[in-house]
């Protein structure tokens, strides 16, 4: 089994991946790249994807990466999805899965569903969804500004995100 795993630090991916467990005999590679161009990875090499991509314009990851998904608005972010679903799509072996954890934003006092509309992108590759889990968020960062506000402005807050998990 081969899983590739590509986040910004590379010391934190390798202390996730330094365990045993029987039955997980598999090759774990670290590599630093962007989700939109995987070029060093084969056609249906790979056995899992787990991803959970920077919301658009959210929070930012960086302040002048070109290539930072996070700096876009969220009508270029679901174009930029499109090539981040057709690579995934090229490298996932048949029969595999790819779970994209995916959440919505909120603009001028309207729900903007970006995870729908993620989840549609992966399906227009070729992907065939096959569990929809809504994860509860807890304690996050901003979850004090966020709930003061909420109740001032007359607003929910958005205490969830999805899982999607495709199959090839």
């Amino acid at each position: 089994m081969n899983i590739v795993i590509g986040l910004s630090s590379n010391e934190r991916c390798r202390e996730k991946i330094d365990f045993e467990h029987d039955g997980a005999n598999g090759k774990v590679y670290l590599h630093k790249g962007d989700a939109r161009k995987l070029d060093f990875i084969s056609d249906e090499s790979i056995d899992l994807i787990c991803t959970h991509p920077p919301y658009a314009n959210i929070i930012k990851y960086s302040e002048d990466i070109q290539e930072d998904l996070s700096l876009l608005k969220v009508k270029d972010f679901l174009e930029e999805m499109k090539k981040v679903a057709s690579e995934s799509y090229r490298v996932l072996k048949k029969e595999k899965f790819c779970a994209v954890l995916m959440g919505d934003t909120r603009q001028k006092g309207c729900m903007i569903p970006m995870s729908f509309e993620v989840m549609r992108i992966f399906e227009n590759s070729g992907f065939k969804l096959k569990e929809l889990i809504i994860k509860e968020q807890h304690n996050c960062k901003a979850t004090g500004y966020w709930k003061t506000n909420s109740i001032k402005y007359n607003f929910l807050l958005i205490a969830h995100e999805y899982l999607f998990v495709f199959r090839k």
